[in-house]
């Protein structure tokens, strides 16, 4: 995209926060929460891209123009040299490409451009939400993680849901509970099975690198998914990071915005009266024998677990294993290859398949505790939070 700010950069810029904001009624509690935070010995920029689609209501754009004064208000009274707050409005996107994907890719094309202004190629683009808040060390962690991690490229960064409060009625933070525990549950179970990409994939708790950015060709224009499509570009490059050390607070609401998603999930699961169901532990199971099997250079067809036989054709496995072989020098380079090819979409689709054909669905407080006594962790805990809070922990190491 081309570039939008005038202004020089500071010399020692050092992060670039973006902000996508669409129809947001509360961004000035993201923009104090940044305020508050530490500066860490570079320059920060926060950069908010007010946007939406040219057919917008006249609602969603009087709430757009609210958010504008608020950012420039911002960009007025606080900034200062180690802390510059920027927006850039374009509230006229393509009905086709609008949404998140895009927004995300304007502020993120806009901080790649401002570093190379400075010739700081390894200068880092964090993306945020302009619904969450973060804790006050948000600035500093990220910094330190990446400056002791010279050659990570790109990081998650670990989040919490609000689980409490007076903001939203007690069965949002209900549903949220459920909902962040089927996240915690479907990274851990990924790891569980041996798969080596298990990391969570969440729009606004992700940094990058701006080489490894404009490397890996920018982001997408994705209206949903744009996160999980950006990472699975960076995650198998290796030296992929996870930065525990602070926290992000992603909002529970509800939302129409996105076709799935957060937001999407929890306004369809408040209109159902069960629990929040999740992928069966007997499809990562059977993706753990499978895995083992081929790391342990075991090939054969019907030694295979029979979900995997169906969801991979007999004669596909046979030219991908011969492929494989044909060009890999070694047991490391053929396991690359191999989940090159088995990589984190096809990990979805074959939980889809499985899904529909061997392992339904089960209650999100069933599924973690079978993994939990999987992987040997005792508990008694019967209810959602408690689960949940030992998953984060988890999460956490």
């Amino acid at each position: 995209m081309p570039p939008v700010i005038s202004d020089t950069p500071t010399k020692n810029i050092g992060i670039v926060v973006v902000i996508p904001c669409y129809d947001e009624p509360h961004l000035e509690n993201t923009l104090f929460s940044l305020l508050s935070c530490t500066l860490p010995p570079v320059a920060v920029e926060v950069l908010v891209v007010i946007n939406a689609p040219a057919n917008a209501t006249k609602e969603v754009l009087e709430q757009n123009k609210k958010s504008l004064s608020v950012a420039k208000e911002f960009s007025e009274k606080y900034s200062n040299s180690h802390l510059r707050f920027y927006f850039i409005e374009n509230c006229k996107l393509p009905q086709k490409h609008a949404g998140v994907g895009l927004a995300r890719k304007i502020g993120m094309d806009e901080a790649a451009y401002r570093f190379t202004l400075v010739n700081n190629l390894s200068g880092l683009i964090v993306c945020l939400d302009a619904d969450c808040t973060c804790e006050k060390n948000y600035f500093l962690e990220v910094y330190q993680y990446f400056k002791e991690q010279p050659k990570c490229h790109a990081a998650s960064l670990y989040f919490e849901h609000p689980l409490n409060g007076t903001d939203f009625e007690n069965r949002i933070y209900k549903v949220i509970a459920a909902y962040e525990l089927h996240l915690r549950y479907y990274k851990q179970a990924l790891k569980w099975a041996g798969f080596p990409f298990a990391f969570h994939t969440i729009g606004s708790c992700m940094a990058v690198r701006a080489e490894a950015y404009m490397q890996q060709g920018g982001m997408n224009k994705r209206k949903a998914g744009e996160d999980f499509y950006f990472l699975h570009k960076h995650i198998p490059l290796g030296n992929f990071g996870e930065i525990n050390t602070t926290c992000v607070y992603p909002s529970p609401r509800p939302s129409h915005r996105v076709p799935f998603g957060t937001g999407k999930t929890i306004g369809r699961q408040l209109l159902q009266p069960n629990e929040l169901t999740t992928y069966n532990l007997l499809s990562f199971s059977d993706l753990k024998f499978f895995f083992k099997q081929v790391n342990d250079s075991c090939f054969s067809f019907s030694t295979l677990p029979i979900s995997v036989q169906k969801f991979i054709p007999e004669n596909e496995w046979q030219n991908k294993l011969y492929e494989f072989e044909k060009n890999s020098g070694s047991q490391e380079l053929f396991l690359k290859r191999f989940y090159l090819w088995f990589d984190a979409f096809k990990v979805l689709k074959f939980l889809h398949f499985a899904r529909e054909s061997f392992f339904t669905d089960v209650p999100i407080s069933t599924a973690s505790k079978e993994l939990l006594m999987s992987k040997g962790v005792l508990t008694e805990s019967k209810i959602i939070p408690e689960l949940l809070c030992i998953y984060r922990n988890l999460d956490r190491g």
